[in-house]
């Protein structure tokens, strides 16, 4: 089993939240602080070195005293551009697996990176998937597929990250839910965040 110390843990910030209206989701308020904040309460216990990925301006998120990598390969190309780029970031860490979480999952499980790297081999990609589907930007990625997953990015014509996970070999681990929401529920609306609100106010998250 890996130690915390030697797996880095990256927070995927890096999209242009469309369906919140705009601005930078991670950012709106979620029981008094940035829903970003609950998502690195959650992640930092579980991995050693932690960054956050953001394509804005990085002071923004100087009060969490995190590094702040935009991505490496242009154009808004999706989490796969992040995870890149966090690969990036994990190998100059010295470290050769990267955990990654989405900023708009506030209530993902705390012991995600443990029953990840439970099922993780040298250049095995593992996933998460709960009863709400599967959960692709909540995953154990090799640094070793750094080189392979930019070439992707260069050549490819769909950024979808199982696209890319396809091609390699993959495991899914498996959450049930700890309550009535699903462990991995998102606030990507307006809406989905009041939800979330409610979950979190009625100590059901």
């Amino acid at each position: 089993m890996r130690s915390r110390s030697e797996v880095a843990g990256l927070v995927l910030a890096g999209g242009l939240s469309r369906r919140m209206g705009g601005g930078n989701k991670g950012l709106r308020t979620l029981g008094g602080k940035p829903m970003i904040a609950h998502v690195i309460d959650r992640l930092a216990p579980q991995v050693g070195p932690l960054a956050i990925n953001a394509n804005a301006d990085p002071a923004l998120y100087d009060a969490f005293g995190l590094p702040v990598l935009a991505d490496i390969h242009p154009g808004f190309a999706g989490p796969l551009a992040g995870i890149l780029t966090g690969l990036d970031w994990a190998a100059t860490q010295g470290l050769d697996l990267l955990a990654t979480a989405a900023t708009d999952t506030p209530f993902f499980p705390r012991d995600l990176v443990a029953r990840l790297a439970a099922l993780s081999g040298p250049d095995t990609i593992v996933l998460s998937r709960s009863p709400g589907g599967r959960q692709p930007v909540f995953g154990l990625w090799p640094v070793s597929l750094r080189d392979d997953l930019a070439r992707w990015l260069e050549e490819t014509e769909t950024m979808k990250v199982l696209a890319f996970t396809d091609r390699h070999a993959l495991a899914w681990a498996d959450f049930a839910p700890d309550g009535p929401a699903d462990p991995f529920f998102n606030a990507n609306t307006p809406e989905e965040l009041a939800e979330a609100e409610q979950l979190l106010a009625g100590g059901r998250a």
